[in-house]
């Protein structure tokens, strides 16, 4: 990923680029290679903390997104709207969501459980005019006064020209820099009276722990102001600038990828589009679809914005859809990716559950709160993308449409099916051989797994299945075969087949595993006629395993194979290690 820019002590001319002045020295700063972040949208700081403990750290999250932390204003008569946060009175951390100490007590928690803490950085501007009332640490202001700072008239753009200050001509990029977003009091980042008070803020986040900062509404700055904000913070925390693509004439996402990374609105249109459509087979040249390079990238399906302005193409109102490409952001090696939390809303204002004051509640995940990050499919395909992580796109496969596969390296084999069928084939991986857990559709539990189990041969196909509107998941950090308490190993499975022969005719199963022949009739296991007309057999198969497996009739050398679909069926993976598979030949 592109990576924040230090300025040095005496930064000559010839040291800017030329796209917004920004200096061109790289630093170390970055996610890491653990770099799923995920946005818990307006989570007080305590559930954040258990988050990290109980869920995010266990599950591979690399870091956390957190909302502004600093005073903002209250707004009863409007029943507290999430964006009141979004409107800062002063850089004391007093907000709705908790005070300084709790604050500091979560990034400590959070980083005893490996996760890092980004800040929703509001550095653009301050609360409008129409706030009114004692801000969450209980500061006045007005507007162009917000004494806790201090700040007064002269340290904030009044552009003078649309009677309001406001924004009006969206093609002036000098507008849209030096007028007021929505009557926001636009601050003179180009002060270096403002910029030491800007900067001293992210310090301080800084000396609380914080690992970085998503800075809000970054393109209404221009990115040297911003670079010369965030380069002289301690700690070379990383940075990522919302910087939303417009037309001619504004601010590119280009620009600020000198100071940091930025964020790729399209990823979700692209994406969020092929899910919804099911229209897949386009993604494989998905990078050549977006304004920016991987590198200087963060992407997602929806934020916080999308979802209540109607750009997102699917928000987790969507179900399945929406799930399978959260898997995809998380498989795909394109950008760093950021997964959303939400909570549930029918008003685009609204905001969290909270109390009558307006303090936001505790997360009861499913009491008001989505937690989609919890998902299996979000959850589960975090730790693929840890154990992919470096590893090119490889065997690209799909049938045109709607369904597609993908390796990651030797690492890791992903598909995705939208079509309304099952997706039943042999896929060609670069995995080593042995068992999988297929982590879309079951958890691992010490070596074995809760849902089905495939096994890659020494060639590394994999034969499988993969559900009507779902997908499969397999990685090197999921491999099973040993058993848990009260596990198996092997499965004694029992086959019997209601199948009528006739004289010289023997009945075979035979399948996908080494067991069953690998498919060849000639390793196909013999039934007996001892109960005729049903043929019986007794086979050790690897437990906790799909198997697909089909009857077929031999006389001689005449060989007559049962009417398709294969069949298939899971093994246990925990005692009794017996199952009993009764048919009737189709």
């Amino acid at each position: 990923m592109r990576i924040r820019r230090i300025v040095a002590a005496a930064t000559t001319t010839a040291a800017l680029l030329s796209l917004g002045n920004v200096p061109a020295e790289a630093s170390p700063a970055g996610p890491g290679s653990r770099d799923v972040i995920v946005h818990l949208f307006q989570w007080p700081w305590a559930s954040v903390a258990n988050e990290c403990t109980t869920v995010l750290g266990p599950k591979g999250f690399g870091g956390v997104q957190v909302s502004p932390p600093q005073e903002h204003v209250v707004l009863p008569g409007r029943g507290h709207p999430w964006w009141q946060d979004y409107q800062p009175v002063s850089y004391q951390l007093t907000s709705r969501r908790g005070d300084r100490a709790g604050f500091a007590a979560m990034v400590r928690t959070c980083h005893a459980a490996g996760v890092k803490i980004y800040v929703d950085a509001v550095v653009n501007h301050m609360a409008g005019g129409a706030s009114t009332g004692a801000g969450s640490a209980g500061s006045g202001y007005s507007q162009y006064a917000y004494p806790a700072v201090p700040y007064g008239s002269g340290d904030f753009h009044h552009c003078g020209r649309n009677g309001n200050d406001d924004i009006a001509n969206w093609g002036d990029r000098w507008e849209i820099q030096n007028c007021e977003l929505v009557d926001l009091s636009d601050l003179r980042t180009e002060s270096s009276y403002v910029r030491g008070k800007l900067t001293a803020y992210l310090d301080d986040l800084v000396s609380l722990g914080v690992d970085g900062f998503r800075v809000d509404a970054a393109k209404h700055l221009p990115a040297a102001d911003l670079a010369a904000i965030v380069d002289p913070v301690g700690g070379e925390p990383y940075v990522f600038s919302e910087t939303i693509e417009g037309g001619a004439g504004e601010p590119t996402p280009e620009e600020y990828a000198g100071v940091g990374d930025v964020t790729e609105f399209r990823y979700g249109d692209v994406v969020g589009s092929a899910f919804r459509d099911g229209n897949l087979a386009g993604l494989n040249t998905l990078a050549d679809a977006m304004r920016l390079d991987s590198g200087d990238a963060v992407a997602f399906i929806d934020n916080h914005d999308t979802q209540r302005n109607g750009r997102a193409k699917l928000t987790y109102r969507d179900g399945s859809p929406y799930a399978l490409a959260e898997a995809f952001l998380l498989a795909h090696p394109y950008g760093v990716p950021q997964v959303m939390s939400s909570f549930a809303f029918t008003d685009p204002e609204a905001g969290p559950p909270a109390a009558s004051d307006g303090t936001t509640s505790a997360v009861a995940c499913g009491s008001g709160w989505v937690c989609e990050h919890r998902w299996r499919t979000t959850a589960n395909m975090v730790a693929l993308r840890n154990t992919a992580a470096g590893a090119p796109v490889t065997h690209w496969w799909t049938n045109g449409s709607q369904q597609i596969a993908f390796g990651r390296g030797s690492a890791a084999y992903v598909a995705f099916n939208r079509s309304g069928t099952p997706l039943s084939r042999t896929f060609q991986t670069s995995l080593p051989a042995g068992t999988y857990c297929d982590v879309m559709n079951g958890d691992p539990d010490g070596g074995s797994c809760t849902g089905p189990v495939y096994r890659v041969d020494a060639a590394g196909q994999v034969t499988a299945t993969v559900p009507a509107g779902g997908a499969l998941a397999l990685h090197t950090g999921a491999r099973t075969g040993a058993p848990g308490p009260g596990g198996c190993t092997t499965v004694a499975t029992g086959f019997a087949v209601d199948a009528t022969t006739v004289w010289g005719e023997n009945v075979f199963v035979v399948g996908d595993t080494a067991a069953l022949g690998n498919w060849n009739p000639a390793n196909a296991v013999a039934l007996s006629s001892a109960t005729y007309p049903v043929w019986r057999g007794t086979v050790a198969l690897p437990a906790g395993t799909a198997v697909q497996y089909k009857y077929l009739r031999k006389n001689g050398s005449a060989v007559v194979w049962e009417s398709d679909p294969n069949r298939t069926r899971t093994t246990a993976s925990a005692a009794p290690c017996s199952a009993a598979w009764t048919d009737t030949w189709r």
